[in-house]
């Protein structure tokens, strides 16, 4: 029997994903970028194929992503402004959503750390996941 789709939806939602497929990679990530973006101290990803995504069932609009930094395509609810999806040059194939965004999150444990030379120095969490100072690109294209 087939497990339950993941469901994400933004802050008001108006937006929400169904996604069938399994995730291939969910990872911390301590870059200043996502930081920013999400809000967060530590954001954490789950990542799927481009195929699932394109497959996933959408609820209300998927806009045309925002794109600040080189290489990175965003997309947030034009509603509320929630992070949805995220896309990265270096790690093609792959589309990322906010673990925050999803309804239930309990199967989706991170694997990683990525830019880890970029934490919080009060940041303390001691979870024995490999730390990358980098990308984890190699790690992560691993998983497509």
């Amino acid at each position: 029997m087939p497990s339950d789709p993941l469901v994400a939806r933004c802050y008001c939602g108006a937006t929400r994903i169904k996604i069938a497929a399994p995730a291939q990679a969910v990872t911390y990530c301590h870059c200043a970028d996502c930081k920013r973006w999400t809000g967060s101290p530590l954001p954490a990803f789950a990542a799927f194929s481009a195929a699932a995504l394109k497959s996933a069932n959408i609820e209300g609009v998927l806009p045309e992503p925002v794109r600040v930094s080189k290489g990175v395509a965003r997309r947030n609810c034009p509603s509320c402004g929630s992070p949805l999806t995220a896309e990265f040059d270096y790690l093609p194939g792959q589309i990322y959503v906010p673990l925050g965004v999803f309804e239930d999150a309990t199967s989706l444990a991170p694997q990683g750390h990525a830019h880890a030379a970029a934490a919080l120095p009060w940041l303390c969490l001691e979870d024995g996941l490999p730390r990358h100072d980098g990308s984890a690109r190699e790690t992560l294209n691993k998983a497509t």
